[in-house]
C-alpha cells in the first residue's frame, strides 16, 4: 500500500479502517493541505444502529480528531427506496412517521461520538429528503440518468451478488446507487463535501458519487471504504444468536453491550482494540500479547473502553463492576437487566421456558425448552432439570429478585410488581 504522511490515513491505515480508495494519493495530499469535508449515510430502517454500524461512525470520530469536519447524512429520503446491497429481499417499506421516530432516536448516538456545533470542525447533520423529496423525475432523469449506464450498474456487486442468487430486485431498488450517487453531488455543492466513505459492500455506490461528481462539475471527489468486519470465527460483526447488538441503551443495556466485548474471540482481542477503542496502539500491543487466562484481561479493557465510547465511563464502570460481582464474587447483582412479572402472574406460578423466553434470554419457547433440557439454564444460579418447573413467588432469591441464567454470562433479574 501506498505510503500516506496525512494524519487521519496514517492512522486509519495503523488502526485497521481502509480497504479501498479511489485516489489514495490524492486524498493524501488534500488531508494534508486542507481541512475536508466527508461524509457516511446512515437509513432510517430501525430506531438504534449497531455494532455493524460502528466501524463508520469510528471513522468519523477520527476524522474528526485529527482536525476534519464529519458530516453525518441520515437517509430520509434514500429509506424510503431501500439499500439492495447485501440483501436477498426488498427492505419493508416505512410511513413517513415511521422514518422520522427511527430518525430522532439514532441522532442520539451520534452525540456520543461527534462533537456537532457550529465551527469549522463541528459535526453537522443533514437529511438527504431535504433535496430527494424536491426532484422532478423528468428532469432528474434527463439531467442524471444519461451519466449512468446500466451495463456498469449490473456489475456491481450490491446488483450482481443479487441477481447471481436468481433473488429479484425491483426497479425501485435499482434506483438506490443513483440516488446515493446524487447525495454525493448535492453535498458537494451545499458543503464543499468531496469524501465518501463507508463499507466495503457500498464501493460501487461510491465510486458512482465520484464519477458523478467529475461528469456533471468537473469536481474532484474521493470514496474510501472499510473492511467487512467479521470475527475470527466468520461471524458477521454485531450478529448474535439472540439478535442485533444494539446502539441505544433502550434496546441493549449497557451491561449487555459491556458483556458483547468481553466474550470477544481471543484472536480478535487486538483488531477489536485497533477499530472499536482509542487505546494507544502500543498499548493494544501489549494487551493482545497476553497469552492464556490473562487474555480476559484484555478483553476487560475492550470491554470498558468500547463501551465507554457508546454509553460513557459511568456506564461502563457500573457494567464492569456488576461482572465483576457476578462471576467474580457470585452475587446478584442490582444492575444485571431485569424485567418485571405482576406479582400475581408470579404468585399463580410461571412455567420456566415461558419465563426465560419472555427476559430475552432465549429467542423462543422452543429455544428455552432446549436450553433447559440441554442443562444450561440455571434459577438463583442452581441448574433447571425441568422445562414446565413452575416459577414463582416461592424462588425469590434474595427477598426481592428472581435471577434466571442462560450458560455462564447471560443473566436477567425478574422483578415481580
Amino acid at each position: 500500500m501506498t505510503d500516506v504522511s496525512s494524519e487521519f490515513l496514517r492512522i486509519i491505515t495503523e488502526r485497521g479502517y481502509l480497504h479501498q480508495c479511489t485516489d489514495l494519493e490524492g486524498l493524501d495530499q488534500k488531508a494534508r493541505e486542507t481541512r475536508i469535508l466527508a461524509y457516511i449515510g446512515y437509513d432510517c430502517t430501525a430506531d438504534s444502529l449497531h455494532v455493524g454500524n460502528l466501524v463508520s461512525i469510528m471513522m468519523l470520530r477520527q476524522l474528526q480528531r485529527c482536525g476534519h469536519k464529519p458530516i453525518v447524512l441520515m437517509g430520509g429520503g434514500t429509506t424510503k427506496v431501500g439499500d439492495p446491497s447485501g440483501k436477498d429481499e426488498a427492505r419493508q417499506l416505512l410511513s413517513d412517521a415511521d422514518i422520522a421516530g427511527n430518525m430522532a432516536k439514532i441522532k442520539a448516538i451520534f452525540a456520543q461520538f461527534l462533537d456537532f456545533g457550529d465551527g469549522p470542525g463541528d459535526a453537522v447533520m443533514v437529511n438527504n429528503a431535504d433535496w430527494l423529496e424536491q426532484l422532478n423525475y423528468i428532469e432528474f432523469l434527463r439531467d442524471y440518468g444519461r451519466h449512468f449506464s446500466v451495463n456498469r450498474m449490473l456489475s456491481f456487486d450490491s446488483v450482481k451478488l443479487r441477481l447471481d442468487r436468481e433473488q429479484p430486485l425491483t426497479f425501485l431498488e435499482f434506483n438506490y446507487m443513483i440516488l446515493q450517487a446524487y447525495d454525493f453531488l448535492e453535498l458537494a455543492r451545499r458543503h464543499d463535501c468531496c469524501l465518501q466513505m463507508g463499507g466495503s459492500d457500498q464501493w460501487g455506490n461510491i465510486v458512482n458519487g465520484v464519477e458523478l461528481g467529475r461528469r456533471v462539475e468537473q469536481r474532484s471527489l474521493f470514496g474510501l471504504t472499510t473492511p467487512l468486519i467479521t470475527s475470527a470465527s466468520g461471524a458477521k460483526m454485531g450478529k448474535t444468536a439472540s439478535g442485533a447488538i444494539w446502539l441505544n441503551e433502550a434496546r441493549l443495556s449497557a451491561y449487555d453491550y459491556w458483556q458483547y466485548w468481553r466474550n470477544t474471540e481471543d484472536a480478535d482481542v487486538g483488531r477489536f482494540l485497533r477499530i472499536f477503542t482509542e487505546l494507544p496502539l502500543n498499548e493494544v500491543a501489549r494487551l493482545e500479547a497476553l497469552g492464556g487466562a490473562e487474555i480476559n484481561e484484555a478483553k476487560k479493557v475492550l470491554a470498558f473502553e468500547a463501551t465507554k465510547l457508546c454509553r460513557g465511563a459511568e456506564a461502563a464502570a457500573t457494567a464492569a463492576e456488576t461482572a465483576r460481582q457476578t462471576f467474580e464474587e457470585g452475587r446478584t447483582a442490582a444492575d444485571l437487566p431485569s424485567i418485571e412479572v405482576p406479582r400475581d402472574e408470579l404468585a399463580a406460578g410461571a412455567p420456566a421456558f415461558e419465563l426465560f423466553c419472555r427476559a430475552g434470554l432465549t429467542a423462543s419457547n422452543g429455544e428455552a425448552r432446549r436450553l433447559i433440557k440441554g442443562g444450561g439454564a440455571r434459577l438463583n444460579d442452581r441448574k433447571i432439570d425441568d422445562e414446565t418447573r413452575q416459577i414463582s413467588l416461592d424462588d425469590l432469591g434474595d427477598g426481592s429478585v428472581i435471577k434466571l441464567s442462560a450458560g455462564k454470562k447471560k443473566h436477567v433479574l425478574v422483578r415481580p410488581v
